[in-house]
């Protein structure tokens, strides 16, 4: 029992991080009015009342896309050290349709099986309308302050500090990375609002996008979690080989075959 909790917490925090995703899935740049200023910089609700637009316009604009995930996590702490990877296919259709192959998955088959396949249940679970509109990044859910503007190689940044207005799994504090030209979030830095479980004592998410076509999707996701009982678990999860589809693309397709089992034969215990 106590080997397990390190992997549960990971679990545990997981309904965050896949919000992140699926929020972030429908960042496409869209070319319709939003707020500016040629004269004075934007301010704080400016910002947010563009991030928010624009979200709602590219949450219609993005139809389908197939992509690859490799899953790993390492944890190193009591009773011994764990690790393992899954190498993961996804196709996604709008409106909230995720299916899932696993290509391969070596290292501990209780990482595995207790943290791999969970996940990808929860993220199916995670698309459902009330996980969405629990973690949406808008004023109902957050309090937003403009901390400062970045120029970066691709471009200015608009970094803001997002705070809950509620302790909720599906939410988080930290501080989000707007791109000035398509009001898209680009990167964020953050913890749980709410604590995964009593065992973790402190919990850090690290999430990038890269823009695709017209679209910016999740290109690497990265959190470690210390553990109370001592030691630390990190997941990192990268994601590649994007293909964006329309919806007669995707129909076309053959059906990606169910999430199955995998053989762990060889694998850790």
């Amino acid at each position: 029992m106590t080997t397990r909790l390190p992997f549960r917490s990971l679990l545990l925090i997981s309904p965050l991080l896949l919000c992140m995703g699926l929020r972030q899935s429908a960042n496409a740049q869209q070319r319709g009015k939003f707020v500016s200023s040629a004269n004075a910089p934007l301010t704080t609700e400016q910002v947010v009342e563009n991030l928010v637009k624009r979200n709602l316009e590219r949450a219609q604009a993005l139809h389908a896309y197939l992509g690859t995930r490799i899953y790993q996590v390492e944890y190193r702490g009591f009773p011994n050290d764990r690790s393992a990877e899954m190498v993961v296919e996804v196709k996604y259709q709008s409106p909230g349709t995720k299916e899932f192959t696993i290509r391969s998955a070596t290292g501990s088959k209780v990482i595995i099986d207790k943290v791999f396949k969970k996940l990808l249940q929860a993220e199916q679970e995670a698309l459902a309308i009330e996980a969405q509109t629990r973690s949406v990044l808008n004023n109902d859910n957050y309090n937003f302050t403009l901390l400062e503007q970045q120029n970066t190689p691709s471009g200015l940044m608009y970094v803001l500090t997002v705070e809950p207005k509620i302790k909720d799994k599906f939410l988080y504090q930290g501080r989000i990375w707007v791109d000035a030209a398509d009001f898209a979030v680009v990167r964020l830095e953050a913890e749980p609002a709410k604590k995964p479980s009593f065992w973790t004592k402190n919990s850090e998410i690290e999430q990038a996008y890269i823009k695709v076509g017209e679209f910016w999707l999740p290109v690497r996701n990265h959190s470690i979690s210390e553990i109370r009982l001592g030691g630390t678990a990190e997941l990192t999860i990268r994601y590649s080989n994007y293909r964006i589809m329309s919806k007669e693309q995707i129909s076309n397709l053959s059906t990606v075959e169910p999430v199955r089992s995998v053989d762990t034969t060889h694998a850790q215990r």
